[in-house]
């Protein structure tokens, strides 16, 4: 098997993958896809300046500026407002749209939306089927879902909902609403549920590095994966596992490479929205890094009592140097 053989998602993690995060990750490369941050749906549909602040590829043909197509992701209870919406995100021009069945915040889920539908099959199959007769048939309509609430065994049964209601394929995250993100993910489910469907299913959960993705492979059989905290904490890892895929020298992930990323994140935030929202979204970034990176931590750990953006900044540039590779500066 070759990196040819192997589709690789982008995971659409809420208040984490907005426009400048999927810009700078599918500018280092190895992404076939990326998934927006969901857009919530109650009982109206949104004015075009909401998709666009969404999605703000929609202008670029839904896709990145470096040519990864993007699928808009919608969550809501119910059907109809969602397939509205739906047309709306098809008629501005996404690739594609896919529903939300997996959020397992507990806000979202109070509020009959995420992974809290998941209690009911029937609900499930209602708005996949709703949403896909509302859109043209070329257009892919697609689902993201956990294992279940609390009874991982739902799945199969869920499965069999999407695949019904004709969704173009499935993403599952392997664990229930209740695991919420404690490892370890349970890759072992993905197999029986193919026993008992045709629906092309998307591997997620638990891929930090090409070793727990070639464990993911192995278990599930698929071709096709889903990554998100695994990215946040190693930028490169889409083309590490592209590059183990083809048998060629896989590149390594180290703070030296990475730190660049730091600063022209935070400028590009600055632009996307403000340099206080710049703040936050290079701390919650350089804290990822930590996880991983011991070097990360020190910085995270001197800079992340600062709040005003200039000195937050001046302390970040001087502990990272400017970018050496040209490849890797965001234009």
């Amino acid at each position: 098997m070759s990196a040819s053989d192997v589709k690789l998602f982008l995971a659409p993690m809420e208040g984490v993958v907005d426009w400048v995060m999927r810009d700078t990750l599918t500018r280092i490369g190895g992404i076939d896809q990326c998934v927006t941050e969901f857009l919530r749906v109650t009982d109206r549909l949104h004015p075009e300046s909401v998709f666009y602040k969404n999605c703000p590829e929609l202008k670029t043909g839904s896709r990145t500026r470096w040519g990864t197509p993007v699928f808009v992701q919608l969550l809501g209870g119910h059907a109809e407002p969602l397939a509205l919406n739906a047309q709306r995100a098809v008629k501005l021009g996404a690739l594609g749209v896919d529903l939300n069945f997996g959020c397992p915040a507990k806000t979202v889920n109070r509020h009959d939306g995420g992974a809290s539908l998941l209690k009911s099959c029937d609900r499930v199959f209602t708005i996949v089927d709703t949403v896909r007769k509302a859109v043209p048939a070329h257009v892919p309509v697609t689902a993201k879902i956990r294992l279940g609430f609390d009874d991982p065994s739902k799945c199969f049964e869920i499965a069999k909902a999407v695949e019904e209601a004709n969704a173009t394929w499935l993403t599952i995250h392997c664990r229930t609403k209740t695991d919420g993100y404690k490892p370890p993910a349970y890759w072992e489910w993905i197999p029986q549920i193919k026993e008992r469907s045709k629906i092309k299913i998307i591997a997620n959960g638990e891929i930090w590095n090409v070793q727990d993705f070639n464990r993911c492979r192995e278990v599930t059989a698929c071709d096709e994966f889903m990554i998100g905290r695994g990215v946040l904490s190693n930028p490169f890892i889409f083309n590490q596992i592209k590059q183990s895929l083809n048998n060629e020298t896989v590149e390594t992930m180290n703070w030296e490479r990475a730190k660049p990323l730091l600063p022209q994140f935070f400028d590009a935030s600055t632009l996307f929205i403000n340099d206080y929202f710049a703040v936050s979204r290079t701390k919650q970034w350089l804290k990822a890094l930590s996880l991983k990176n011991q070097e990360a931590k020190a910085v995270f750990d001197e800079i992340k009592i600062l709040k005003k953006p200039a000195e937050f900044k001046a302390a970040l540039l001087a502990r990272v140097a400017p970018a050496e590779n040209p490849e890797l500066v965001l234009a």
